[in-house]
């Protein structure tokens, strides 16, 4: 059995606050440790990180690929683009599909059951087909279907008790009724890609939607006599919004406004990658539809329609504290606590706490990843040239 591990001297991120010249001690694959005061192993290996953040792993909920792999692949693409993502300091992630037959939902589903079942992904999010045409962003118009409860009930069967959330457009015939199910059945139901009005998405929170799919983006704006889906979804306690923090999804007036109206217990960063994510410019698929990446900004190659991100968590962090001004305790809430939370994960990650995986970031001065721990055993060895905090 490996050595403990003790982190001693970085600013950790802990429930309560932040903790100057902190420590935390790693045996196996959880933490067991965090108190300053507690007794070092007497086989410990002390890693001084001084000048440094730690914070928890970060929790994707919304991941299409990334490292040029798409989890719409084989399973050699799945693990491509957990990898990257791991590499960014997410130590858990959902893998999500895009708009395609059913048949080959249910066969990906199939294999993205496995991988989950080998503790590779936390599960599937269904990203259509049961979204509307009207706001279908980078989802192919021929493959959309009306969100029948049978049809539903067929995917999350086809992951094997691994479906964590689906999203819907829940004005659409039999919209509601699958929101019902997904409830029952213990799985996130998700409004997004929607046209509903704000009276018809107070509807789908009532029957059970609980998450925002990229709350701003593909769905009608606010408006001060319709408000729509927005005010609804940000006014209701009971939901969790999802936000992509890139600089392109979204202004940073609407982030805080989101933040503003529904505080960091109810906001969740996502990064909605696709398959250029880690991997740079150029042409990529995302389902049957190709995409042209150029400066990092993914676009449909036919009608320019945004297609998902290059994002990855890490940056999203950075963002939000050194551009959008977020307290890092804020920060760790919508990156690590809220989605470990939405995910029925949050006795085993999403915080620093004895007891818990050993799910680590560290990161510098300026917010750049320097080590990413996951169960205990390090995915990027530390390095510890940083700025000092």
């Amino acid at each position: 059995m490996a050595p403990s591990l003790v982190l001693t001297g970085a600013r950790v991120v802990l429930p309560a606050g932040v903790t100057d010249d902190g420590r935390v001690t790693v045996e196996g694959t959880r933490i067991t440790a965090t108190d300053p005061a507690a007794p070092v192993p007497a086989d410990a290996h002390t890693l001084d990180v001084s000048g440094h953040w730690l914070v928890p792993g970060f929790v994707d909920l919304h991941s299409h690929g990334g490292g040029g792999a798409s989890f719409g692949g084989s399973a050699e693409d799945v693990l491509t683009a957990v990898r990257t993502h791991r590499l960014h300091g997410t130590t858990t992630l959902v893998a999500s599909t895009v708009t395609d037959r059913l048949d080959v939902l249910v066969r990906q589903a199939g294999l993205l059951s496995e991988l989950a079942e080998q503790g590779e992904i936390a599960g599937v999010h269904f990203e259509g087909p049961f979204i509307s045409p009207c706001r279908k962003g980078a989802h192919a118009e021929s493959l959309l279907r009306d969100p029948d409860p049978a049809e539903v009930r067929r995917l999350i069967d086809a992951a094997r008790g691994r479906a964590r959330m689906v999203t819907l457009a829940t004005e659409l015939p039999g919209g509601l009724d699958s929101v019902r199910l997904l409830a029952e059945h213990g799985v996130i139901a998700a409004v997004g890609h929607t046209d509903a009005s704000y009276e018809q998405t107070v509807d789908a929170i009532d029957a059970g939607a609980t998450v925002a799919t990229h709350l701003f983006n593909a769905m009608p704006p606010l408006g001060h006599r319709s408000p729509g889906p927005v005010a609804a979804l940000l006014q209701d306690e009971r939901v969790t919004v999802e936000l992509i923090n890139d600089g392109v999804h979204l202004h940073p007036a609407a982030l805080e406004f989101a933040f503003r109206h529904a505080g960091a217990g109810r906001v969740a960063f996502i990064t909605d990658a696709m398959d250029a994510a880690g991997a740079g410019d150029g042409r990529y698929l995302l389902g049957p539809l190709e995409v042209e990446v150029s400066e990092g900004v993914a676009r449909l190659a036919e009608g320019g329609s945004i297609a998902g991100s290059t994002l990855t968590l890490d940056r999203a962090f950075r963002r939000a504290v050194t551009v959008d001004g977020l307290a890092v305790t804020d920060a760790v809430t919508a990156l690590s606590t809220n989605p470990a939370r939405l995910l029925g994960l949050s006795d085993r990650t999403g915080s620093i706490e004895p007891g818990k995986d050993a799910d680590l970031v560290l990161l510098d001065g300026e917010f750049a990843v320097k080590g990413v721990l996951r169960q205990g055993a390090w995915v990027v060895e530390p390095e510890l040239s940083g700025v000092p905090v």
